[in-house]
Parts: C-alpha cells; structure tokens; sequence
C-alpha cells in the first residue's frame, strides 16, 4: 500500500533513451516508463500511468529495484521475481496487473536495444 500511496519514481525524465506504453484490456489498467541508460546501466526511471494498487505498486517497485542495475540483469527479472516483490496471492487477473509494469519495461528496453 506504501508503494501506491506514495509511489517512487512515478515522474517525467528528462532526455530519456528509451520509452514504452502498455495497456491491460482487461481492466483499463496503463503504465508507461522511461529511462536513462548510461554505460549499459539504468541510472535513471520513471513512470506514469493509471490503475488499480497493483499495477501503480509493482511499477513504482520495480523502477525502485531497476536503478543501478545493468540493461542485462533488468532483462532477466522474471514473472516470479515481480510475485516475490509484491508479496501477495494473485490471481490471474491480478497477475496481469502486477506484470503489466514489467512488460513495459522490457519492451522498452528492447526497442533501445535494437536502434
């Protein structure tokens, strides 16, 4: 509840190197991430975006977990990584939820990737 009352990370960057928006149909749910990557590591991030406590909570989680860390070790946070770190039983749909963040993230990282 910390992380959706008062969410870390969830701000404009400035000058970012990558972008990405993901939708969940489902629920309406919307988290878009940017970031900075400097020398291969995540040294700045942000988001913004719309939904229930789960999905603005594992956001502002994960861009917590993500600062620092290298394009690579990012890219293997797993599904079970983001379970663990939100802490709770999730259904399917919740599941959704908490993973909407993670997609985004990966999916913008890989678009960077590829320029």
């Amino acid at each position: 509840m910390d992380h959706y009352k008062s969410p870390r990370n969830k701000k404009d960057v400035e000058n970012p190197n990558f972008t990405s928006g993901k939708n969940n149909p489902s629920c309406g749910d919307v988290v878009n991430m940017s970031g900075v990557i400097e020398d291969g590591k995540i040294v700045d991030i942000g988001f913004d975006g719309s939904g229930c406590v789960i999905s603005m909570a594992a956001a502002s989680m994960l861009t917590e977990k993500c600062k620092g860390m290298s394009v690579e070790e990012v890219l293997k946070i797993t599904k079970d990584d983001i379970i663990k770190m939100v802490g709770i039983e999730l259904g399917p749909n919740r599941l959704h939820c908490a993973l909407l963040s993670l997609e985004t993230l990966h999916k913008g990282i890989s678009s960077w990737k590829k320029e």
